[in-house]
Parts: C-alpha cells; sequence; structure tokens
C-alpha cells in the first residue's frame, strides 16, 4: 500500500447522515446520496466522500455516525430537506490509496494507523476519518482512506 502524507483543503459537501453500526446501512447511505447526486447532475466527475465519526471500539455501534459527501460549489443551493451541508475540515491527512474491495478496506484500516505510528505523527482524533472517492480513482476501482494527522 501506497503510504503519503497529503493536504487536503476545506470544502463545502452536501451529505446524508446515517446513525447505527457500520457495515451495509453506509452503502445504502451512499446509495442514497448519489441516487440525489445524479438526479440534480452532480455526479458525473465528483468527489465523494465517506465521514466516518466514530471508533466503533469505543462508540456503541447504534451511535456511531457516517456520512455520505458529494463536494459542491460553495454558492450551491439545497432544494431537498433530506440532504443537509457542511465542510470537510482541511488539513494534514495520511492517505492510502487502495482497491474498494472489502478486504483491502479492512487491511487497510490496520495498515494506516501502523504506518503513521511508523512516521511518528499523531492522529487527529478531534476530526473524522475520510474515505475519498476521486473520479480517476473510481474508474480504477481503488479508494483513499484519509486520516486525519
Amino acid at each position: 500500500m501506497k503510504f503519503e502524507i497529503k493536504s487536503i483543503p476545506s470544502t463545502k459537501i452536501a451529505y446524508v447522515r446515517r446513525i447505527g453500526p457500520y457495515g451495509q446501512g453506509n452503502l445504502e447511505t451512499m446509495a442514497q446520496l448519489k441516487k440525489w447526486a445524479k438526479k440534480n447532475e452532480l455526479l458525473e466527475e465528483s468527489i465523494i466522500f465517506a465521514r466516518v465519526h466514530d471508533n466503533p471500539m469505543i462508540t456503541p455501534p447504534e451511535n456511531c455516525r457516517y456520512d455520505a459527501c458529494i463536494v459542491i460549489e460553495e454558492d450551491y443551493k439545497i432544494q431537498d430537506s433530506s440532504i443537509s451541508t457542511d465542510f470537510i475540515q482541511g488539513g494534514m491527512y495520511a492517505v492510502v490509496e487502495i482497491q474498494h474491495t472489502d478486504a483491502a478496506v479492512e487491511k487497510a484500516w490496520h495498515y494506516v494507523f501502523e504506518a503513521i505510528a511508523r512516521k511518528k505523527v499523531d492522529y487527529n482524533h478531534l476530526k473524522p476519518i475520510l474515505e475519498r472517492y476521486k473520479d480517476e480513482l473510481i474508474k480504477k476501482n481503488k479508494c483513499e482512506i484519509c486520516v486525519p494527522i
């Protein structure tokens, strides 16, 4: 796996939040966001994020928060009450590019924290972890795990 430290800019997003155990429900939340984005002609060449707020080893699974997000323009107006807006908080992130498979994602979660420890940088637990899906990566069935440092 390729590990890099990258700056991610602050970015306005539209998102759908799900509260509950991570897993199949996250896929359904992402599908809901993509359906809305496609209907509003936002899906082509987009940047999509999954924002993972809680560690299920600490937070009870029924309280874990997951946001399916898409980058939007600063002045974009949302007309749908099921879609919220916010900002991805910019800053430095440890980024690992991976194949978008269940096995690779699971392996990456362990790898990225080991790599952060080896680099002697600190995980910023005050910001959510991100999964980033850029159009050019999606076409290769890849994504990035981005851990705030």
